[in-house]
């Protein structure tokens, strides 16, 4: 079964069928994914964190014992409760596969029919075994998750911002949303940050001016920046702007993920442009930060439809090489902001 909408997705969350044994989770937003496992395997055991009940596996110890899925999908509760199996995948062919015989199998109640099965995977094709495994048993869901809307985010910071009595005046919570990342996990972070510039339970709201001193004080040389720079053919600031992410405790794939990201957005003004949109509205509905959207705007004409697929063959296969065990990531994400800023050259900009 497929749940795409957001509505049903959310009832299900919180509301689980119990004639359901396993669910699919997936979308290349990681953190977007990972939370709303947290919140169903949250409504499925009474505790996440019990040892007994709950069996956390990830793509890791499949691979290295292909018994170790059954095997935890097989036992019974020892308080007699229902067990939880938790999968983290991140994409390994051999892995999937056996992911999706185990999902045929235990969604027709072939394990323990008591046990809940929930996998975590990145974005899975239409081609993807595990995805039409679980979009096909009956005792199976498959959930995809999707780049939230601007709308979305605007009411998760509202939400967020509300519970502990701080808040944005409209203008300044455009311009907040406009500059988050479109990660769901460092969305939560900068909206955290924000409210503990804020003071939580202070019951202030604040105006653009105040924000922009919050924002002001973040660090120039951000991973965002960093691929800014790569994108608009300036090789030597995105280095600058990468090393020093980096020594103030960065991680590298992220570097790699903030491309894609960058994609991203000149993906979506390209489209909407392509459909009617003025370049501003296809900025801003892009998430475009209105500082950078000049920048942007200046980059998405030059970053043609042809150019932008190029770049995110380069960013998969980065990011598949930074998953390799031992690899350089640091050196990985360097090669590809020059690989990217030398075909913003041959672009012309």
């Amino acid at each position: 079964m497929i749940l795409s909408k957001r509505p049903e997705v959310d009832r299900f969350l919180s509301q689980p069928d119990p004639a359901v044994r396993a669910v699919l989770i997936h979308g290349k937003d990681r953190g977007g994914v990972g939370e709303r496992a947290l919140v169903l395997c949250r409504k499925l055991v009474p505790d996440i964190d019990d040892p007994f009940d709950v069996t956390v596996l990830t793509e890791a110890d499949i691979d290295a014992d292909p018994t170790r899925l059954e095997d935890a999908l097989t036992a019974q509760s020892m308080t007699g409760g229902r067990r939880l199996v938790r999968l983290r995948l991140d994409g390994k062919a051999s892995v999937d596969k056996a992911a999706a015989e185990a999902v045929k199998i235990h969604a027709d109640g072939g394990y323990n029919p008591t046990a809940a099965l929930v996998i975590e995977a990145g974005a899975l094709g239409r081609d993807s075994g595990l995805r039409k495994a679980a979009e096909g048993a009956k005792g199976a869901v498959s959930i995809a998750v999707y780049d939230d809307e601007i709308g979305d985010v605007a009411r998760m910071t509202r939400e967020a911002l509300a519970a502990d009595r701080v808040g944005l005046a409209s203008d300044a919570l455009e311009i907040f949303v406009a500059r988050l990342p479109r990660e769901r996990g460092l969305m939560r972070q900068e909206i955290e940050r924000l409210i503990l510039y804020i003071g939580p339970g202070s019951e202030r709201t604040i105006g653009p001016e105040e924000l922009e001193a919050h924002l002001g004080v973040e660090p120039d040389a951000s991973l965002f920046d960093a691929a800014l720079q790569a994108f608009g053919a300036r090789a030597a600031p995105a280095q600058a702007s990468l090393r020093r992410a980096l020594a103030e405790g960065e991680h590298a794939a992220q570097a790699v993920r903030a491309v894609t990201g960058h994609l991203g957005k000149l993906r979506r003004i390209n489209a909407l442009t392509a459909n009617g949109a003025t370049a501003k509205e296809a900025a801003k509905a892009a998430g475009v930060f209105w500082k950078q959207e000049a920048e942007m705007l200046r980059q998405a004409r030059a970053w043609r439809p042809e150019s932008v697929a190029e770049a995110g063959a380069s960013a998969l296969e980065a990011e598949r090489a930074c998953k390799s065990t031992g690899s350089p990531d640091a050196l990985i994400a360097e090669r590809l902001l020059l690989e990217v800023a030398g075909r913003a050259r041959r672009l012309g900009l």
